[in-house]
């Protein structure tokens, strides 16, 4: 498996964390920045981590804005991703398990590290269960690329 990860510098430090939590567990990670504190636009890691799903270069994301608000909102923008904001283990496991969610947002300034780890290592480790769900997440694709339903 292979992760990538992006976050701003709101981010940066959780993103370090989750990276050396991740590799400590023999995870390939993808890490597309940003490399310090100094301010940068969250869209554009929101972006990069979508992207790198899409083409192959990675299996699932993490994202990590101040909030995780607005990163969640740049990477659902990008086809495809379905990027779930979660600051609690429950709903990172529902986001895959129900949504097939392939990208999980964190709020670098309101979620510690601990709890960060545990919401991180669920998400990842959380398979789709599909049947009924498949059908939904389905849907949600429809509306992406503007089908009626």
């Amino acid at each position: 498996m292979k992760i990538a990860l992006g976050a701003d510098h709101g981010g940066f430090e959780l993103k370090n964390e989750i990276r050396v939590h991740l590799e400590g567990q023999g995870i390939e990670i993808l890490d597309l920045g940003t490399n310090s504190k100094e301010s940068v636009d969250y869209p554009r890691f929101g972006y990069k981590v979508g992207k790198a799903i899409l083409n192959g270069e990675a299996d699932l994301g993490v994202v990590i804005c101040g909030t995780g608000l607005g990163i969640s909102m740049a990477a659902n923008k990008v086809p495809g991703i379905r990027a779930a904001l979660c600051s609690e283990t429950y709903s990172a496991r529902m986001s895959r398990e129900h949504n097939n969610a392939n990208v999980l947002a964190l709020g670098g300034r309101v979620t510690g590290v601990g709890l960060a780890l545990d919401i991180v290592d669920i998400f990842i480790k959380t398979p789709f269960a599909g049947g009924r769900h498949a059908r939904r997440v389905d849907l949600l694709t429809s509306i992406e690329t503007g089908e009626e339903f």
